[in-house]
């Protein structure tokens, strides 16, 4: 499974690229504001931290504002920066065109696995169901990853990977690992929360003390 970073915020991309586990960051346009800094700026640095997918989303509602945003994307950003393109008619024809050229793509806010198929159809790279806003709406976004990877097994030609997006939790990681999605991504929180564990924790100290009195009797 791929690990990726959903931020903006370039210290916790260092920090989480510094574990050696960090295979890609996604952005879009909140995290992006929430930053503060210009957006193609954040977006070369986050690319020359990570050597993995770094997506950036156009901003255009129009297919040919979507493509023409994304080839200067990719004329002006590092060559791993793919293009984050909106589950909408205009966006799978952007896609479709992005990947006639060659050009990868992660087709987000996807909340069906019809939408996921025809994304894939489109020639998407990635396609990103969001399972925490599933989630708000009461109903189960894990079921939608389940729906997706089952589809995908019935049709062995396709090559799009499925990036759980709207992660909440670190159940939400485990779960989308036992489903067979290829990709994750989440906040640096989750990240923390995934390493950290109290025993652990408690390990480390009782071996640090036994380790303490074994170097005091050998000074004895």
């Amino acid at each position: 499974m791929e690990f990726f970073l959903d931020t903006a915020d370039v210290d916790e991309i260092r920090e989480i690229a510094q574990w050696g586990i960090l295979d890609g960051v996604t952005t879009n346009p909140s995290l992006i504001k929430k930053s503060g800094r210009d957006f193609k700026t954040v977006v070369s640095e986050i690319a020359n931290i990570c050597a993995g997918p770094i997506s950036a989303e156009v901003t255009s509602m129009n297919t040919e504002g979507m493509v023409k945003e994304a080839l200067a994307l990719k004329n002006e950003l590092p060559e791993n920066v793919i293009i984050k393109v909106p589950c909408t008619p205009e966006g799978l024809a952007a896609t479709k065109q992005l990947s006639e050229r060659g050009i990868s793509t992660n087709v987000t806010l996807i909340f069906s696995a019809s939408q996921a198929l025809l994304a894939a159809k489109a020639g998407a790279t990635y396609v990103s169901p969001f399972i925490g806003r599933i989630d708000d709406t009461g109903a189960d976004g894990l079921q939608l990853i389940a729906e997706i990877m089952t589809t995908w097994e019935q049709y062995p030609s396709i090559k799009t990977k499925v990036l759980a997006a709207s992660i909440r939790h670190p159940t939400h990681v485990l779960s989308c690992m036992q489903l067979g999605a290829h990709t994750v991504t989440m906040p640096t929180k989750i990240f923390r929360q995934l390493i950290s564990h109290p025993l652990t924790d408690k390990g480390i100290k009782a071996f640090l003390k036994d380790w303490e009195e074994v170097e005091k009797a050998g000074h004895a």
